[in-house]
Formats: C-alpha cells, structure tokens, sequence
C-alpha cells in the first residue's frame, strides 16, 4: 500500500512539482546571489529556444504552440503598450484577458489532437494564438471598455479577492482548467498533463509576481520548463513504455536482455480470458481488460522485470534466478489476478470494482481472469535466448491445457545437431519439451 502511495506521488510530484518548487524558492526576490542575476536572465531565451527545437524534433504542435502563448502573456505583463488613456485601466485590462486566456489555451491545447504545423489544422491554430494578442490591444481601447468589462466582472464580494490580482473570471478558468488537467492525467498518466498541472501553478504565480515584486518573466519561463521536461519524459515513455498498459515495451525489453547475465529466468504470462472476452465481446473489451490487468501483475512482480512485448502476454525477466526461485514470486503474481473484479457496463465499457466502491449493477456482468504462467530458464552456456523462450511457451501452453490459473515449468532438453537423412548435407536441430 505505501509503495503505491509513493508510486502515486512520484508520477504527480516528479519532475514538475520539483522543478516548481525548485523555482518558488529560488526566483524570489533576494533568492539568488547577484553573480546569478545575468545567467538566470538568459535562461527563458534558453528553454524557448530549446524547446522550439526539440517540440519541432518531436512533432509536438502542443509544445511550440505552448510556449508561444507563455513568450506572448509575458511580454503583455512586461511590456506595456502605449495605447493611451489610463495606464492603470490599460495595465488592469491586459492582465485580466491575459489571465482568462493563456489557461485556456494550454487546455485547448491539451484537449486537441496534435497536428504538424504545416498541415491546415495546424497552421489554422498558429493563425488563432498570433491573432490573440492584436484582441487583447483592440479590447484595451478606450472604445471598447464596455466589451472588456466583462473580462473584469465581479461574481463575489471585494473582500473575499484581496489576496489576488487576478479578476474572478480568470480565475474561474484557472480553476476549471486546474481541474480538467488532473482529471486527464488521472485517466491517461500523461507526463504532458502532468505538467500542464505544474505549469499552470507557475503561470498562476507569474501573475501574482508584480504584486509581490517577484519578476513574471522568471516564472513564465519555469512554466516552459516544466512542459519542455516533460515532453522529454513523455517521449521517453512512449519510447520504452506500452502505450495500452503503461508498462514497459518491447525496446525496454531489448535492453534488458543485452545486460542479463548467464544464468536468469523468463516468464511469460496470459490471461485465460482474454481471447473469449475479444471473440465474445470484442477487442475493445479484451483490451481494456488488459490495461487494468497490467498495474496488478506489475505490482505483484516484486523480483523481476515485467514487460509487454506481444499482444496478449506479459514477459516477466529474473535475472540471475533460477526457475525454482521463481516460483513463488510467479504464483504471488497469478493469485493477484484472482482479486480483480472487472465487470462489463454496457457493451464495451469495463470498470474494476475497487475496494468500499459500490456493488455492480444488475446488469453488470462480471469478468473473472485468471493467469496462466510458464517459466523457462538457462541450465547451461547451450541455453539460448531462443530455447528459453521456447521453454517458457512451452510452460505456458501446458497451463493452459490443464484448464488454466496455474504456473508450469517447461524444460526444454536440447538434443545435438544430426545430419539430414536426405543427403544434402544440411545440419538439423531437433529438440523436445520436457515438463
């Protein structure tokens, strides 16, 4: 339980909330020597430039874009335009539809598919960001008081907002969009809402800043920064991780193997299930079953590395383990699934009954899985990779032969190479399974 809880903190908490807090104590004012004052200075030049750079290396429109909005809502902060009139009105007008908007872009954003620029949808929302401040200007016209008014509108008594710059609308879609985030990393665990989280709370100071005498631009830029790691993790996670279960892949699983030493253990694991509920219900269903199977198994493998490298099984890697030593780590793995309450809410919603949740419905039909497990190992310095695996589909197909949720060892004897009867000359392997 403590180590899901750590496990929940670290995906929400790293590495935005660090860098967050890293900046809320270090950019204030008086928070770093003078000697720092000129490096810091260059570091949103920096982050915009290198996350131009890599969110065009990436394809991710959402981070150009991103930080074209943020380039954009500083300077509407720093640079105050000279548009007459009052300058106090002016300076109160920008920063409330600055406020209302710069949220809603990171959500529309978020909410979107991501489109290369040069496509039409792209270059249509490039066109829609660079239209956004020539609004902004033409709302801080004297003429146009009356329309911008309602950026500025009061929903709740003065007194309650003392503590913010921030007009009530803006705030209301800081809120709303605070609240959308968490709920898409909740459901996705995307490190990009993850930090869109995070940066918007730096945003949110960044508003406050001139009121406190803190500089905007600086947490702007920690803004930037955040989105600009997490895009690096985000890739890194779509790179080594299964994109259904969240587990690690199949390039994982390749560099594991080049790094196992001589002597390990390979398991492969499959859901008993799973190819009825696809026949049955359809592949929807049996996928969903097998995203909320996954985090179980993961969090059952205790010894070893877990990995999705095929469509419907889980390779489990022990290194220096013998199968024996396995076995219980395996059979703790296989009771885990026996747990899960998946139930079937229409015809291809599926849900897990945790904990003090409600009981299913009449009409929820229930999913019982179950694991069947076969483990291979090396004996030897002639057990391949090969053999092994072949050793561990072997344990797996005689599981489930005998009806499934139980683990079996397969040994594979390797038989010397004879010569083919034909007389070509051709060598041929032969082998048999031993269980």
């Amino acid at each position: 339980m403590l180590s899901l809880l750590w496990k929940s903190i670290r995906i929400v908490f790293f590495p935005g909330g660090l860098i967050f807090l890293v900046a809320i104590g270090f950019l204030r004012p008086q928070g770093y020597p003078m000697w720092l004052q000129q490096p810091i200075a260059a570091l949103p030049y920096i982050v915009l430039a290198f996350g131009f750079i890599f969110g065009w290396y990436f394809a991710s429109s959402r981070m150009i874009l991103s930080l074209v909005v943020l380039a954009l809502a500083d300077q509407a902060l720093v640079l105050l335009p000279n548009t007459g009139g009052d300058q106090e009105t002016v300076r109160g007008t920008m920063l409330a539809i600055s406020a209302f908007l710069v949220p809603l872009n990171l959500l529309a954003f978020s909410v979107l598919k991501e489109d290369s620029l040069s496509t039409l949808r792209g270059v249509t929302r490039v066109v829609l960001v660079l239209v956004q401040p020539f609004l902004l200007l033409w709302l801080c016209l004297p003429d146009q008081q009356a329309l911008a008014s309602s950026f500025t509108r009061e929903y709740l008594p003065p007194q309650y907002m003392d503590w913010t710059p921030i007009p009530q609308p803006a705030l209301l879609v800081f809120a709303l969009a605070l609240a959308l985030h968490v709920i898409r990393f909740t459901l996705h665990r995307d490190p990009l809402e993850g930090g869109a989280i995070w940066a918007l709370c730096a945003i949110f100071v960044a508003y406050h800043a001139g009121h406190y005498g803190w500089h905007p631009t600086n947490f702007f830029m920690t803004a930037g920064l955040i989105l600009f790691v997490t895009l690096l993790q985000s890739f890194y996670q779509r790179t080594y991780r299964d994109e259904l279960t969240g587990i690690p892949g199949r390039l994982a699983y390749e560099e594991a193997i080049a790094q196992l030493g001589k002597r390990y253990s390979l398991a492969v694991i499959g859901i008993d299930q799973l190819t009825q509920y696809a026949n049955v219900h359809g592949k929807s269903v049996s996928e969903q079953v097998l995203k909320l199977a996954a985090p179980r198994v993961q969090a059952a493998c205790v010894d070893g590395q877990i990995f999705r490298t095929t469509g419907e099984e889980f390779t489990v890697l022990f290194s220096g383990k013998s199968a024996t030593e396995t076995l219980s780590t395996l059979d703790t793995i296989r009771k885990s699934a026996e747990t899960i309450g998946l139930f079937l809410r229409g015809k291809d919603r599926v849900w897990e009954k945790s904990r003090g949740a409600k009981e299913a419905g009449s009409r929820d039909r229930a999913l019982p899985i179950t694991l069947s497990i076969g483990v291979g190992e090396t004996r030897d310095d002639s057990a391949t990779l090969s053999l092994v695996i072949k050793s561990a589909y072997r344990g797996l197909y005689d599981a489930k032969g005998l009806g499934g949720n139980v683990v079996k060892r397969g040994v594979e004897a390797i038989v010397p190479a004879r010569r083919s009867q034909s007389g070509t000359g051709r060598m041929v392997a032969s082998g048999e399974y031993e269980t």
